[in-house]
């Protein structure tokens, strides 16, 4: 029999339930039922809100979503072209303007100079209603600075009438003073702005929008000296008229550039710069002592007003080098102040002026006549009060019983029928006669540009021989009927003193670069015109017009020293009558006269008051001039005795 098992231990816990105590179970809680609206009719019943969250989260999806391509446009599709406006709102870029090389004389001296200037600018922006809290800032600003830029009140509010443009000048080329009242008159503004903001105004300001930027003006130191040869500058600070013209270039220089971030129309030190320096031009030095410019341009000035003349110039050359010292022209202008200049007078008439040169330009018959050997200084030449040529009835200058004067007297005397008489010798017919009178006239250089290659110069009026009008045959020999310049009036006679070689006239010695170096010009082309012996035959010939008591040009003497030289008194074409009407006295001339070292011509047109003839007017002012530039340029006198050619011959002996 299996061992009893022992009796399980009951473990507490829930009691089993049956089916039968279902109904002993705690009742349930009744079911909630909606409230019944009629029996609490004063209850709000509350809505749905998720129909109402996803409408507004709809329109926030949509306002993102618009951000969002919005970004994408201009971070990613159109990048590039929104940085570059903005780049070019915020950069701002300007020229640097190069500084205009020096035009100084010989020695150094400044002629034509740059210093410092301010262009006055403004950011049209700043004088907006808005910008500025003033409703007429244009109008308020331009009363203020239009009297001290000397500009038009209207143009210049009209300038600050743009609102859409950030940039606008006022003004160029003010001078450092100029400035100071407006920089000055700012500050008066801005610390009127400021107590007026404090005390809760709008603080306006209607000079905040004007600005500076460096820049640099052109200066002659010395007024009008020289203004016909240096020229001047326009508005832009470009050549416009002589050496300034002609040589722009090698002056202006190369400009550069910067760029720099701007805010509110003022620089962000902080944002960088960009910038390309300028090349300053070259300095250029010239041929011209400005003293004996000074002595010229007093002693031709004088003589025009004492004369009540149209027009004067002189001309100072280095005899040896073709350098010239001078060239002076009365009237003249001042280039510091074009405004009030002459016209007329803003050119350089030395170059530019077209004259029949009259009897200075007999040396050159002359030349002709001692070179094909046609006749010596004492060929003797018998000289009617008139002659017939052609179909023309010729005269001197006065009348006069028939003179008995060698060829040597012919020039002392200045005769234009004794002329006409040598120079019919250079050939065996009058045809032959003008091709070699020609070809020597050529060489001496007229009829042709100088060799200076300065704007506006005329070559000269010289037809070729087969063109020569009957009475030209017989004129030219005596300088009517041909036509030069100043400059080449004097080279001619530079030629002569040069012992025959004509040597291309200089005006500029060389140029200095912004390194310091010096450039010295190409050296001048010489052309041997006639043969030493000529020339100096020729300068003792010269002698007997200011030496000799029958010469006419003995108001040219200078104490001490030997001078030759020649008069001239020309009938003078009327540039605007286009027929001869007063006259064109002038005077050349060399010294010492036996070893030469400089040329003076003078000429003078149509001097209406006193005397008309050359050696009256001009010969005074050849020996004013020479005897200063020989004493500027330590020039000795010879001490040699001079020859006495003849002038006269006994038609009995």
């Amino acid at each position: 029999m299996p061992p009893e098992e022992p009796p399980r231990r009951r473990v507490p816990g829930p009691a089993r339930r049956g089916p039968g105590d279902r109904a002993r179970q705690a009742p349930r809680r009744p079911r909630r039922t909606a409230p019944d609206r009629s029996a609490a009719p004063g209850r709000i019943r509350l809505g749905n809100p998720r129909p109402r969250l996803r409408l507004v989260s709809l329109a926030l999806t949509l306002v993102m979503l618009t951000f969002v391509i919005r970004l994408l446009q201009v971070q990613a599709v159109d990048a590039g072209t929104y940085a570059a406006m903005a780049e070019k709102n915020r950069y701002m870029s300007h020229k640097l303007a190069a500084e205009r090389g020096r035009i100084t004389d010989r020695a150094g001296i400044a002629l034509a100079t740059t210093v410092d200037a301010h262009d006055i600018t403004a950011d049209p922006k700043m004088f907006t209603p808005e910008e500025s809290k003033a409703p007429d800032a244009p109008e308020q600003a331009a009363a203020l600075l239009a009297p001290i830029l000397g500009a038009d009140q209207a143009e210049v509010a009209n300038k600050l009438k743009a609102p859409k443009s950030r940039y606008t000048v006022l003004a160029r080329r003010q001078t450092p003073q100029v400035w100071k009242q407006i920089k000055d008159l700012k500050s008066v503004f801005a610390e009127k702005a400021a107590a007026d903001r404090a005390k809760g105004g709008p603080g306006a300001n209607v000079l905040a929008g004007v600005f500076q930027e460096s820049s640099s003006r052109r200066v002659y130191p010395n007024g009008d000296l020289a203004a016909g040869i240096l020229g001047y500058v326009n508005a832009d600070g470009r050549g416009a008229g002589g050496l300034e013209s002609m040589l722009d270039k090698e002056l202006a220089g190369k400009d550069g550039s910067i760029t720099y971030a701007q805010s509110g129309g003022r620089r962000v030190p902080t944002a960088g710069t960009r910038e390309k320096p300028a090349v300053p031009g070259s300095d250029i030095e010239l041929t011209i002592d400005r003293d004996i410019q000074w002595a010229a341009q007093r002693a031709i000035s004088e003589q025009v007003t004492k004369s009540k003349a149209d027009r004067g110039y002189v001309v100072v050359q280095n005899a040896r080098t073709g350098e010239v010292l001078a060239m002076a022209n009365a009237p003249g202008f001042n280039p510091n102040d074009i405004s009030r200049a002459n016209a007329a007078a803003m050119g350089n008439a030395a170059l530019q002026d077209v004259y029949e040169p009259g009897s200075t330009s007999k040396v050159m018959s002359m030349a002709a006549v001692l070179e094909e050997r046609a006749a010596t200084p004492g060929t003797h030449v018998t000289v009617p009060n008139r002659l017939h040529r052609g179909d023309r009835l010729f005269k001197d200058d006065i009348d006069h019983p028939t003179w008995y004067l060698t060829l040597n007297g012919v020039l002392a005397k200045s005769s234009n029928i004794g002329t006409i008489l040598a120079t019919g010798q250079l050939g065996k017919t009058q045809s032959q006669a003008n091709r070699v009178l020609y070809s020597y006239l050529r060489k001496f250089g007229i009829g042709s540009p100088t060799g200076l290659g300065y704007p506006g110069e005329t070559p000269g009026i010289l037809a070729k021989p087969q063109d020569w009008s009957t009475s030209q045959q017989f004129t030219i020999p005596f300088g009517q009927g041909l036509s030069v310049n100043a400059v080449q009036a004097a080279s001619v006679y530079s030629t002569i003193a040069n012992g025959g070689v004509r040597i291309e006239p200089t005006l500029v010695r060389g140029t200095r670069g912004p390194d310091g170096r010096f450039n010295p010009a190409q050296a001048p082309e010489k052309t041997r015109v006639v043969s030493e012996k000529t020339a100096k035959t020729l300068a003792t010939m010269l002698e007997s017009v200011v030496g000799n008591e029958e010469g006419t040009g003995t108001k040219a003497r200078i104490p001490g020293y030997r001078v030759a030289g020649k008069t001239g008194t020309a009938n003078r074409v009327d540039p605007e009558l286009g027929r001869y009407r007063g006259y064109t006295a002038s005077f050349a001339g060399f010294a010492p006269a036996d070893k030469p070292q400089i040329t003076v011509y003078c000429a003078i047109q149509n001097p209406t008051r006193g005397s008309y003839f050359g050696g009256q007017i001009c010969g005074p002012i050849y020996k004013k001039v020479m005897e200063f530039a020989l004493k500027t340029q330590q020039v000795a006198p010879t001490g040699a005795a001079p020859a006495r050619l003849p002038v006269t011959f006994d038609p009995g002996a």
